[in-house]
């Protein structure tokens, strides 16, 4: 291959070398943009030129530290830098290390659709207990195929360009000259090189985080574009414990916010069953019940059995979830506790004892089991259950024909839900149960034999979703006859949402926005409350219906109590949001950095921040507060009440 530049400078072509890892990195920045542009509504092109030239820092970062190795071996002041054996050494480091960052950028192309937010560390641990890794890795290397032959132009481009300037062994004139400059260029570059790293030499500022990303944008959402994911999962690796903040004097903290539950006891316990299913990926977008203003009021969904359901079922008319992966919605769900920032069962405090519904309703005599058609041990499931109380866990070593394996997945949901009802016929009553879908995964396909049975539509998932809904269909039909069905009550949720297909849902209010659907057979617990409810909210509210008369932590609420003002609270990154009054506050770094009227105002386009102080204060002591609350207690480890 032919050199357009041979140099005898061997810190002309270093800087060279690491230019073109930036020029790479920005490469990716740009695709990474263009493959999610939907996600990204009202980005105009001044704000992303303002965006490319804010991750600039964010990539140099991430290049010294992915080059160090490469850097150091350039500003060696020996003359076996110019032979080729040592060159050829140098060039295929260069090409291991970047090529690994570049498919890590072009790996969140695709990433970032379900999660909402660049891959970080904690991506590693999210697929620890997969059994299915590689089937998966090369499955999502053909269905998003323009990710795949992105990343294959960019290596091309990498080693296309990197080969067109070369280093020579210099004459030098002056030997001692040249060997004091070169000497002195060692802590010059050294210098370069931790001013990169961190971001810059003051020492009243701290290295530059993920968070710091928030500076070029307008929103948010939008700081995933700014950072770059190697940069996102060095960051984040090894992160360290919560902080411990004192916003509040714990008076005033426990007025804003006091997870500790203390039941009245006006009535006496009720030992009814409780059935929980939690349903993969089942955006509120998907059904057409709670969502009748669109399309001009002509939306029908994807769901006409859960459609049927709701009507006599108690929803809410805002409904959240606590995160964006389903490791966070387990503890949400089963044990009220969300995941801020980091997914609660792989942070620090993962080990940390809990108040789980099943070990709470163990103590009333109830038995509970945990089902999930996927290999036992995925996601780490199993490991969580068992924290939180459940007596047994039911997965795909369990289920007795393994014909029924979708090949990647687990168990259809057809036939695991058959298997889910038969189990619960076996149970003894009182029992606690719970069911997670997994048929609404990618590749998002439905057995042979249903093919062209569901309604398609503009997003691959949404077949799926309607096999899964009748799935769910014939599970309530073959338990509807058993004798414990009428003394039971069910919760039915979704872990996270998933494709947006409509505009009114590609933002921090639409995208977490999914079912919370309590029904109970021949009761009142009917109608769409005027109320907004998060998944946490699911345990303190099923005690409570059950009169539970204990005391117990739960970070989220009673939804039948009227009492209080409603709200819901999740992160996105390092954006912490509360939704609360019909708005969303949008707050970084303990910062409020947005406030949307999400009732009037669809697609969040226009900040209210200085517009309504006490609404933004209210919000804002209240979003404190609960981040207070949260952290103290993990790092406290004081999530359960002590016996006195």
């Amino acid at each position: 291959m032919k050199n357009w530049v041979i140099s005898r400078n061997i810190f002309v072509v270093l800087a060279y070398r690491i230019l073109l890892s930036m020029f790479l990195f920005s490469l990716c920045r740009i695709g990474f943009f263009l493959f999610n542009y939907k996600m990204f509504p009202g980005v105009s092109i001044i704000q992303l030129i303002t965006i490319l030239k804010g991750g600039l820092a964010f990539d140099v970062s991430a290049v010294v530290y992915i080059n160090m190795l490469f850097i150091l071996l350039h500003i060696i002041p020996l003359e076996v830098r110019y032979k080729e054996l040592y060159q050829v050494i140098l060039k295929y480091i260069f090409f291991i290390t970047n090529g690994i960052a570049i498919a890590m950028n072009g790996m969140d192309f695709v990433y970032y659709r379900f999660v909402d937010k660049r891959a970080t560390a904690d991506v590693f641990q999210t697929f620890k207990h997969e059994t299915n890794n590689g089937k998966l890795f090369f499955k999502f290397l053909i269905d998003y195929w323009p990710a795949t032959l992105f990343t294959i132009f960019a290596w091309f481009l990498m080693v296309y360009l990197y080969n067109k300037v070369k280093t020579e062994r210099p004459r030098p004139v002056n030997k001692i000259g040249y060997y004091a400059i070169n000497i002195l260029m060692i802590p010059l570059v050294i210098a370069l090189v931790i001013g990169a790293a961190r971001g810059g030499y003051k020492h009243s500022t701290r290295p530059i985080t993920i968070s710091n990303a928030a500076r070029y944008v307008d929103t948010p959402r939008d700081v995933a574009i700014v950072l770059n994911t190697p940069f996102s999962i060095l960051r984040t690796f090894g992160k360290k414990p919560l902080v411990k903040y004192k916003f509040f004097d714990d008076e005033k903290l426990n007025e804003l916010y006091n997870p500790l539950h203390i039941p009245l006891k006006v009535k006496p316990f009720t030992n009814e069953n409780v059935v929980i299913i939690i349903l993969e990926s089942f955006a509120r977008e998907y059904i057409g019940s709670l969502n009748r203003s669109l399309e001009g009021g002509k939306y029908e969904g994807y769901t006409p059995f859960i459609d049927s359901l709701i009507n006599v079922s108690l929803t809410f008319d805002v409904s959240i979830a606590n995160g964006k992966k389903s490791i966070d919605a387990m503890p949400s769900v089963l044990a009220s506790v969300p995941s801020l920032e980091t997914p609660y069962t792989i942070s620090h405090y993962a080990n940390n004892q809990i108040n789980g519904l099943a070990e709470l309703l163990k103590r009333k005599g109830y038995y509970s089991a945990y089902f999930h058609g996927a290999p036992n041990g995925s996601m780490g499931f199993d490991s969580f259950t068992k924290m939180a109380g459940f007596d047994d866990y039911i997965g795909l070593n369990q289920y007795p024909d393994k014909e029924d394996f979708d090949g990647i997945w687990g168990v259809w949901d057809e036939p695991f839900f058959k298997f889910f009802a038969g189990k619960l016929n076996s149970f003894k009553q009182p029992f606690l149960a719970s069911i997670f879908s997994v048929s609404s995964h990618h590749p998002f396909k439905v057995p042979e034999k249903y093919t062209g049975k569901f309604k398609k539509g503009p997003a691959p998932i949404l077949e799926v979703v309607g096999y899964t809904d009748f799935a769910l269909r014939e599970l309530f039909n073959e338990i509807s006859r058993s004798p414990w069905f009428m003394n039971t009550l069910f919760v039915i949720t979704a872990d996270h949402t998933n494709e947006s297909i409509h505009k009114e849902f590609q933002n921090n209010f639409g995208s977490y926005c999914v079912p919370i659907i309590f029904f109970k057979p021949g009761s009142d617990l009917k109608g769409i409350k005027h109320r907004i409810a998060q998944q946490i909210d699911i345990m303190p509210t099923v005690l409570n219906y059950l009169n539970y008369d204990e005391e117990y932590i739960a970070f989220g609420n009673n939804l039948l109590d009227d009492s209080y003002e409603s709200f819901a609270f999740n992160t996105n990154g390092s954006t912490y949001n509360l939704y609360m009054k019909d708005h969303i506050l949008e707050m970084i770094d303990n910062k409020p950095v947005g406030l949307f009227d999400y009732k009037n105002d669809l697609f969040l386009e226009n900040s209210l921040i200085g517009k309504e102080p006490e609404l933004e204060k209210q919000m804002e002591e209240k979003l404190k507060a609960i981040i207070q609350t949260y952290n103290s207690r993990l790092i406290d480890n004081n999530m359960v009440v002590r016996k006195k």
